[in-house]
C-alpha cells in the first residue's frame, strides 16, 4: 500500500473520477456534524422523553431502541436506492426523514403521545442510517491507497456534533414550556434541513449499468472469514456504545445527577468518538485496521471498567469518553476491513448488508438496556458488557481471518 499523506484530500490517481473529491469531503464532513447533532439529540433526550410518556419504567428507553431499529431497516433500502439512483438521492432522502423526525418528535411531546414520539425516532433512525454511509461515500471520492483516511476523515465531522447536539439541548429545552425539549425537537428539524442544502452539492460517482446486477452473489461474499470478522467487531464496537450509552443518561438521573451533568457527559462522549478520526485512518495505514480494532476493544473494555467503580459525575464521564474512543478505534476500523471484502461493483451491496447486520443486533441490545437497567441497576449492564467484548477478541484472533485481510479494494 502506498503511503497515505498527512491530507485525505490531496492527489489523485484519476483525476477525472476523483476531480470534485475535496469538494465532496468537505460537505460530507459537514453534513456528518449536522446529521450526528441530530443522533446526539435523540441519545441525549430519547430516554428521559421516553420515561415522561411511557406507561411502564420499563419501555423508557424503548423510542431509543426503535430509532436503532430504523437504522437496521432502513440500511438495506437506502442502499439499494443509492446503488439505482445514486448516493445523493439517498443523502436527500435520509436528510427529509431527519426533518420528519423533529417535527413529529414535537408533536408527540405536545400532545403526550408515546407511540407518535416512537414512531418519530424510527425516522430518526432512518436519517441515522443514511448518515453512516457518509463513510463508505468518501471512500468513493478518493483513490484506493487514501480510502481508510477519508474515511476517517469524514468521521471526524461527528466531533461537532458532539458540540452542537448538547447545546441545542441546553439552549433549546425550555423555549416552550411547559413541553420539555419540544422546542429542542424542532430545532432538530431546522439543522436537518440544512444538512440536505449542503448534500445538494455533493457530486460521487453515479452507479454504471454493471453495478446493480454485478459482482458475486452476497451469500458467498458474506461467507468470507474477513467479512465475518469485520461484522463481528463492527455489532460489538456499535452495540457496546448504543448498549451503555443509550442507559447512561437515565442512570445518572437515577442517581441523582443533574441534566445538565448528563448532557455535559454525551457531549464529551460524542466528541470521543469522533476526534481520533482526525488520525485513525494513518494509523489503520501504519499499523493495520485489525490492530486499530482491537485497541479499540481494550479501550471500551477499560470504559466499563472505571464505570463499575463508581457512580458519581466523574466516573460517569470517563465511562462514555473511553467508551467514545473505544467505538471510533473500533468502527472505523471494521469498516475499513469491510472495504478490503468486496469489489467496486459489489460495495453497495455489501457495504449496506454489513450496516443492516450491524445495526440489527445493536437493535435487541438497544431494546435491552432500558430493561436491564430498571429492574437490575447501572453495574449489571456494565458487567454484562464484557460478553461480546470477549467473543470479538476471539473473532479478531482467529488465524483465518489474519490471513485473509487484504488491502482496501
Amino acid at each position: 500500500m502506498s503511503h497515505i499523506g498527512a491530507n485525505p484530500l490531496a492527489g489523485s490517481s484519476s483525476p477525472s473520477l476523483y476531480a470534485h473529491a475535496r469538494s465532496n469531503l468537505a460537505r460530507l464532513t459537514v453534513a456528518q456534524a449536522l446529521a450526528g447533532a441530530n443522533s446526539v439529540v435523540v441519545y441525549a433526550t430519547g430516554a428521559i422523553v421516553g420515561n415522561t410518556l411511557a406507561p411502564s419504567q420499563a419501555l423508557a428507553t424503548l423510542p431509543i431502541s426503535i430509532f436503532v431499529v430504523g437504522m437496521a431497516a432502513c440500511a438495506l433500502p437506502a442502499g439499494a436506492i443509492a446503488q439505482r439512483h445514486g448516493r445523493r438521492a439517498a443523502f436527500l432522502i435520509g436528510a427529509g426523514c431527519g426533518v420528519l423526525v423533529g417535527l413529529l418528535a414535537t408533536l408527540a411531546v405536545v400532545s403526550g403521545l408515546f407511540w407518535l414520539f416512537c414512531a418519530a425516532m424510527f425516522f430518526g433512525g432512518a436519517y441515522a442510517a443514511v448518515v453512516l454511509s457518509f463513510r463508505f461515500a468518501a471512500a468513493d471520492c478518493v483513490p484506493p491507497e487514501r480510502r481508510p483516511q477519508a474515511l476517517s476523515f469524514v468521521m471526524a465531522g461527528g466531533v461537532f456534533a458532539g458540540v452542537i447536539g448538547p447545546q441545542l439541548v441546553t439552549h433549546t429545552m425550555d423555549l416552550w414550556a411547559p413541553y420539555l425539549f419540544a422546542g429542542t425537537f424542532l430545532a432538530q428539524a431546522a439543522v436537518a434541513a440544512l444538512s440536505a442544502l449542503i448534500l445538494l452539492g455533493v457530486r460521487v460517482p453515479a452507479p454504471t449499468a454493471r453495478q446493480p446486477a454485478g459482482g458475486r452473489p452476497l451469500g458467498v461474499i458474506a461467507r468470507q472469514p474477513r467479512f465475518l470478522t469485520a461484522v463481528a467487531c463492527g455489532v460489538v464496537s456499535y452495540l457496546l456504545m448504543n448498549f451503555l450509552m443509550t442507559a447512561a443518561p437515565l442512570a445518572m438521573r437515577m442517581c441523582g445527577l443533574s441534566q445538565a451533568s448528563s448532557n455535559l457527559g454525551i457531549q464529551w462522549h460524542v466528541i470521543a468518538m469522533y476526534a481520533p478520526g482526525f488520525f485513525t485512518g494513518r494509523l489503520i495505514t501504519r499499523f493495520g485496521a485489525r490492530r486499530v480494532v482491537m485497541a479499540g476493544l481494550a479501550l471500551t473494555a477499560l470504559s466499563v471498567a472505571v464505570g463499575l467503580l463508581g457512580v458519581d459525575v466523574a466516573h460517569f464521564w470517563l465511562t462514555l469518553i473511553l467508551l467514545g474512543i473505544g467505538w471510533n478505534f473500533g468502527f472505523v476500523g471494521a469498516s475499513a476491513l469491510v472495504l478490503a471484502c468486496h469489489e467496486p461493483e459489489e460495495r453497495t451491496r455489501v457495504q449496506s448488508f454489513n450496516d443492516f447486520v450491524v445495526f440489527g443486533t445493536v437493535a435487541l441490545g438497544s431494546f435491552l438496556s432500558g430493561g436491564l437497567l430498571t429492574a437490575y441497576g447501572w453495574n449489571t449492564v456494565l458487567w454484562l458488557s464484557f460478553v461480546p467484548l470477549a467473543l470479538a477478541v476471539l473473532a479478531l484472533g482467529r488465524p483465518a481471518a489474519e490471513r485473509s485481510v487484504r488491502a482496501p479494494a
